[in-house]
């Protein structure tokens, strides 16, 4: 289902849905005045500071600054992406998702056909598990499984199943009637004969469901019994199954609560062996390159992705392919790191041997700047040869190009530098532009969250403050291009808040306002406007917003005369002379 989720859906979904029971799912909460109090889920404390105004469709956290929607509760608590956030809430409220490229009835068709493979795949997954316990021939795959060491509370947990041998066993089962079967071919469970009727993909192999972070069986993993080939099969790509996007073991993960460091392994096998011995936050790709989409959707689970692989050559070209693949995604608290298992070790037999500190010692992982450089420098002596400097800068920069600007990315730099003992631009600290008004932003202590200044008053947040009171104040400004002269640290806020009412209308709800916001910052100064009690009347509103708007457009005049006044005085195009200054110099 490719395409943009039309925002008139989205605004529809906010509008229907109860914050109150979304957040109630991961927050116990007590009512507080108008609204409601509990301890915050996104940092540790012991007096409740997370804050939840049903009636306005917000949360506020007035210790780590966390704020948002039932959206960017789900985005944040839940770790989903943005559509599956959207999907979540759409169907707690029995809406459909659409998208603008699709036709309706299209669409419709579309979704409904995802949930009937979903459904099916849920099917065989009951199916599998019941073969396990039940089925004459399984005790080859509960053999296999004990032999590997799992337990059966483990086998529970991950779904773990058993495809009997013979070529139609779950055709005979679920495949009942003609529409059965078209629905489990679509879902790669079945396979057509050349000469008609359907046949079983997955035959005599232990089976792993795939499920995507809301529990969803999307696809299989089978793993041969015997000497078949392949030795592990996957499901096909299908509409909801698509191989360079799932991550093995990511839902069971998260069923383990957050965590802010992921370890990404090769195998299936490997996953359920470390989650068995205490490593949780464990997902294994599904035997393919890790791609970018990947690692994307494993950074919004945690800061840290430690790649476990082999430490031979095939182990260290596929860590370099996640390198690569990562680059785009690193900095802003996103870093990557690797670990090297030693000659004739995997991640089962190493935790098994020394216990989950061998995955949770720091000292094992090799930080991305040194393989990256060890592995550019594979046969270079930047000590010794100038040439062999200049190569390593050339090889380097292309790759350090692709991580998004920042201190990460100049650090690096640095690193390169002190290699090559070059003197590089790009390792020098910037210099900020002096008229450059920054965003109404800081750190915040202990987690970086981005929250208000407190300062002198502003003007711009005061207008701020009584257009989220009555939005048809916002009217009263010649659009947002008249907040741009404002020498005020709150003017790009004002300037965003008025150039979403003037486009969508002054009945905008505040739950939507804030979804329109995409800068973390200015939707917690927002929701921090919303907190505070507005303290002048009602009916005093447009008198004291129109003085204020004409303080800073009196503050701005004299701003601009001072600028030309300042100015140095213009040459005349002949060369004879110099301008007049302006009236009243």
């Amino acid at each position: 289902m490719a395409g943009r989720i039309p925002q008139s859906f989205i605004d529809e979904v906010l509008a229907r849905t109860d914050l109150m029971a979304v957040v109630a799912d991961g927050v116990r909460l007590k009512k507080s005045g108008r609204g409601y109090l509990g301890l915050c889920p996104f940092h540790n404390e012991k007096t409740p500071s997370f804050s939840v105004n049903p009636e306005r469709g917000f949360y506020y956290c007035f210790g780590c600054h966390a704020s948002g929607t039932a959206i960017t509760f789900l985005m944040e608590h839940e770790r989903l992406d943005f559509p599956e956030a959207i999907a979540d809430l759409a169907s707690r409220v029995g809406l459909t998702v659409p998208r603008e490229h699709e036709r309706g009835a299209e669409s419709e068709a579309s979704a409904g056909l995802a949930q009937r493979l979903y459904a099916r795949n849920h099917e065989a997954m009951e199916y599998f598990c019941r073969c396990l316990r039940t089925h004459r021939e399984a005790q080859l795959a509960v053999d296999y499984l004990k032999g590997r060491g799992l337990t059966g509370l483990i086998a529970r947990d991950f779904a773990l199943g058993f495809a009997p041998p013979g070529w139609e066993q779950l055709s005979r089962s679920l495949g009942t009637t003609a529409e059965a079967r078209a629905e489990l071919t679509q879902a790669g469970l079945l396979m057509e004969r050349e000469d008609g009727g359907h046949y079983d993909r997955f035959r005599e192999r232990v089976m792993f469901p795939i499920r995507d972070p809301r529990g969803r069986v999307t696809g299989f993993g089978g793993r041969v019994l015997g000497t078949g080939e392949p030795k592990y099969l996957n499901s096909p790509e299908t509409p909801i199954f698509h191989k360079g996007r799932e991550l093995y073991g990511l839902y069971e993960a998260r069923q383990a609560g957050a965590s802010d460091t992921w370890l990404l392994v090769e195998g299936y096998m490997d996953v359920i062996a470390l989650a068995q011995h205490g490593v949780r936050h464990v997902v294994a790709t599904l035997g393919t390159a890790c791609t970018t989409e990947q690692l994307e959707r494993l950074f919004r689970q945690g800061d840290e992705v430690i790649c476990c692989f082999d430490g031979d050559n095939a182990g260290r070209r596929a860590a370099w392919r996640a390198l690569e693949n990562a680059l785009p995604l690193l900095g802003e608290r996103r870093y990557l790191s690797f670990l090297f298992l030693p000659q004739g070790e995997d991640p089962d037999s190493l935790v098994r041997r020394e216990g989950p500190q061998a995955f949770t010692d720091a000292r094992r992982r090799v930080p991305l700047s040194q393989f990256l450089f060890e592995h550019l420098g594979t046969g270079l002596d930047p000590a010794h040869i100038d040439e062999h400097r200049a190569r390593l800068v050339d090889l380097a920069r292309p790759l350090l190009q692709r991580i998004p600007a920042g201190p990460y990315r100049r650090v690096l730099y640095e690193r390169l530098a002190t290699i090559t003992r070059l003197e590089l631009p790009e390792a020098r600290v910037a210099t900020p532009d002096a008229g450059a008004v920054r965003p109404p932003t800081r750190a915040a202590p202990g987690d970086g969250r981005p929250t208000p200044l407190r300062g002198p008053p502003s003007l711009c947040r005061r207008l701020t403050k009584f257009i989220l009171a009555q939005p048809a104040l916002a009217l009263e400004l010649d659009g947002p291009g008249e907040c741009a002269g404002f020498d005020d640290p709150w003017a790009d806020l004002l300037a965003e808040v008025v150039e979403r009412l003037a486009a969508e209308g002054t009945g905008l709800d505040i739950p939507t306002l804030l979804a329109r916001l995409p800068d973390p910052a200015h939707r917690n100064a927002l929701v921090q406007l919303l907190e505070e009690e507005v303290v002048v009347p009602g009916e005093g509103l447009e008198t004291e917003f129109r003085a204020g708007l004409a303080r800073l457009r009196t503050r701005f005049a004299r701003q601009q005369a001072r600028a030309g006044r300042d100015a140095p005085p213009a040459r005349l195009a002949d060369g004879q002379g110099v301008a007049a200054p302006p009236d009243g110099n």
